[in-house]
């Protein structure tokens, strides 16, 4: 009886240590999206991005609202701001739309929407402050928030990086 015991265990021993069932990777992919991608889209879309004529936009965390401003070349060249015009909240605005106005001892400029959207909130600092731009162009000198209507149209600004090489071909 031992030895017919020994037979029987001995192809349930083996069975056992079979490894387990794994799904392909095109099964895991579809089970799971894959993270890491999802991450870095995401965090391109959140990167801060630049116009050729030195505003900013920069995507919050929700990828729908982003905010605007100019950028410290663009404080630097206007010189001492004296005035802020700033849009009104819940304007329509689209790309390439003049969302406020800035003026300085030197001279004044538009602003302008490097993405289309609805005006969500304002930075009424300026109106009492407006040397906070120069202060703090790409903190606390933005201008407004817009929910964004169309993400793609991010995709034709510059990274910081493509910014700075584009100042640069200037100097």
């Amino acid at each position: 009886m031992a030895a017919s015991a020994v037979r029987f265990v001995a192809p349930l021993r083996s069975a056992l240590s079979v490894p387990r069932f794994r799904a392909s990777s095109a099964l895991r992919s579809a089970a799971q999206p894959n993270i890491r991608r999802a991450f870095s889209q995401s965090a391109l879309l959140q990167a801060k991005k630049y116009t050729p004529q030195h505003e900013w936009i920069d995507v919050s965390a929700d990828g729908k609202t982003a905010t605007i401003g100019i950028t410290g070349y663009a404080a630097k060249a206007l010189g001492d701001v004296v005035y802020v015009e700033l849009p009104a909240v819940e304007d329509e605005v689209s790309a390439g739309d003049s969302i406020g106005a800035v003026e300085s001892v030197k001279s004044a400029s538009d602003i302008m929407s490097p993405a289309s959207g609805t005006v969500v909130e304002v930075n009424t600092l300026l109106e009492e402050k407006p040397k906070t731009v120069n202060e703090s162009p790409e903190e606390n000198g933005w201008f407004a928030k817009i929910e964004i209507t169309d993400a793609s149209e991010l995709d034709s600004l510059m990274d910081a990086e493509a910014y700075k090489a584009s100042l640069e071909e200037t100097d």
